[in-house]
């Protein structure tokens, strides 16, 4: 955090005698990672949470600036949204272990009165920054306990308990709903009903007549009435975007988080199958995921049924198309059942949209970071191997390549051989091939290492052939690894160009550009409307 160029959020940042939160002593300040402080107390966090919009606070932090109505701006020109909190439960042991190594004791909480003191100083230069926003005002989640064994079990021990509630929304006022919601635990935020939702109370907003003939039938306690239902909201989904739109309802939207983990086999897969259909629209993806649907998600795709558990990765891979989402999808824990369900799903709908949804969260590099924890780069090598979705997983190692831990784990893992053996190999599949020398591009630049291995494995070779007989985007890959293993600066072009060869491989698969980035409308890639 030293130096100039790295200011922080405020400039004063005087420790007052009475904080008690842990600072780092001064000869080790500049070996802080930044992302281990609080963006708003400069101090090391002691209990990190991330908020919608991604970045990571000290929960008194958010606590205080809700409490008086303040939301400031960063460093690099954003606000964050403190409409709800999730436990960063890894970035806590990250800080944690990071202290251990480093003889510094742990962090403590910070002075609640020094923060506020922080904060207020902050709204005497930026007076009102952000009028309007009558939901800072409500009282911020309580914590989940420190013992909770995973952000995903807390979020389902939580999910599951309001499951036990009446399921008609109107049988509660607004108010009631609320004192609910916020005694219920920290994932309470993403109740449509919670008080720190961002959309209206259940009860707030007429019904259109679509949405009243789906809703008396989801009301009731018969299950072949919620079958009915579902069929309907699923069969209205289908093909009209304005549908789509207009019956992304909370009313909707509760009846579909209880009915989602049915026991009723059709009951499930047709709210599966409608939630993926409600996705499909670019402005409905958070609303959805703030809803606390990414948990139920993630306990069908552990143990629904297959067709299910086909819906559900389609949806979560839908959810992931939305940048705001990403993190937050990681951090409740879909990527080891995605990776599982990639390896070992008996739908090859399932195994395809598992590989494209995992392909979009590992844009961002926490979410890389969890994948090589989870082993991923072993599994993903073996699937290559086999000849399993090699395209799409292909582009997942390309992600992973691009960070350290995992272009590590790669290189440990014998990529460099499999990836020039699966060239030698040729085949049909021409977006395999390009994809297959796009890892070993990715691998190649900085790295010395990657010249033995790649000697090792007769890539020369392998190359010079693709080279000579593929296509002008592959022949020009290639003949860059030939560049870097020979130590020449080939290299140094491959920044210039990267997006535009990125872009080109991923239309390479057989999808559009439009269907693999969500376009404008969120489109949906490789499963169809249900």
């Amino acid at each position: 955090m030293g130096g100039n160029n790295r200011q922080r959020w405020f400039s004063f940042h005087q420790r007052s005698a009475s904080a008690t939160a842990t600072t780092v002593p001064q000869h080790k300040h500049d070996e802080t990672p930044p992302e281990f402080l609080c963006p708003i107390t400069g101090f090391l966090m002691s209990d990190p949470v991330v908020v919608p919009s991604g970045q990571t606070f000290e929960r008194l932090s958010v606590q205080i600036c809700r409490n008086l109505g303040f939301v400031p701006d960063l460093l690099d020109g954003t606000r964050p949204d403190f409409s709800a909190v999730i436990p960063n439960l890894a970035m806590k042991s990250t800080i944690f272990s990071w202290c251990d190594r480093k003889k510094i004791d742990h962090p403590r909480p910070p002075d609640a009165a020094y923060v506020e003191n922080v904060v207020r100083a902050r709204m005497d230069k930026d007076p009102d920054p952000n009028p309007g926003q009558e939901s800072l005002e409500r009282e911020i989640l309580p914590p989940v306990a420190e013992n909770s064994p995973s952000d995903y079990d807390a979020v389902m021990e939580l999910i599951r308990a309001r499951s036990k509630k009446p399921m008609s929304p109107t049988t509660a006022s607004p108010t009631a709903s609320s004192a609910t919601s916020s005694s219920s635990g920290a994932y309470a935020g993403f109740d449509s009903s919670s008080p720190t939702s961002d959309y209206s109370s259940p009860s707030s907003s007429p019904m259109s007549p679509e949405e009243e003939e789906i809703y008396n039938k989801l009301r009731g306690a018969d299950i072949f009435d919620h079958e009915q239902g579902l069929i309907l909201l699923r069969k209205m989904t289908r093909s009209s975007e304005d549908l789509r739109v207009s019956l992304c309802t909370d009313r909707i939207l509760s009846f579909l988080r209880q009915l989602l983990v049915s026991r009723y086999n059709l009951v499930q897969t047709n709210a599966a199958a409608s939630l993926v259909n409600l996705s499909l629209e670019k402005q409905n993806k958070v609303k959805i995921v703030r809803s606390g649907f990414v948990p139920l998600l993630i306990d069908v795709l552990k143990s629904g049924t297959t067709e299910a558990q086909e819906h559900v990765a389609g949806a979560l891979f839908s959810l992931a198309l939305e940048d705001e989402n990403k993190m937050v999808i990681g951090v409740l824990g879909a990527v080891e059942p995605l990776l599982h369900a990639l390896r070992s799903s008996e739908s090859e709908r399932a195994r395809q949209d598992a590989a494209l949804a995992l392909y979009h969260l590992s844009l961002i590099p926490s979410n890389r970071t969890r994948l090589v924890r989870a082993g991923a780069v072993a599994s993903l090598l073996t699937m290559v191997r086999s000849g399993e979705s090699t395209s799409r997983i292909l582009l997942v190692l390309c992600n992973l390549a691009a960070c350290p831990d995992g272009k590590g784990a790669m290189l440990d893992g014998n990529a460099v051989a499999i990836l020039v053996g699966k060239l030698r190999e040729g085949g049909d599949d021409e977006a395999a091939r390009e994809n297959c020398v796009a890892v070993l591009l990715t691998l190649c630049q900085g790295n010395l290492r990657f010249r033995g291995l790649a000697s090792e494995a007769g890539a020369e070779e392998v190359l010079k052939e693709v080279e000579e007989s593929g296509n002008g985007r592959v022949k020009e890959k290639a003949g860059r690894i030939l560049q870097a293993m020979r130590g020449g600066g080939g290299e140094s072009e491959y920044g210039e160009t990267e997006a535009r060869e990125w872009n080109r491989m991923i239309e390479a698969t057989g999808l559009s550009r439009s269907q693999f980035q969500g376009g404008q409308n969120g489109g949906f890639a490789c499963s169809s409307q249900f």
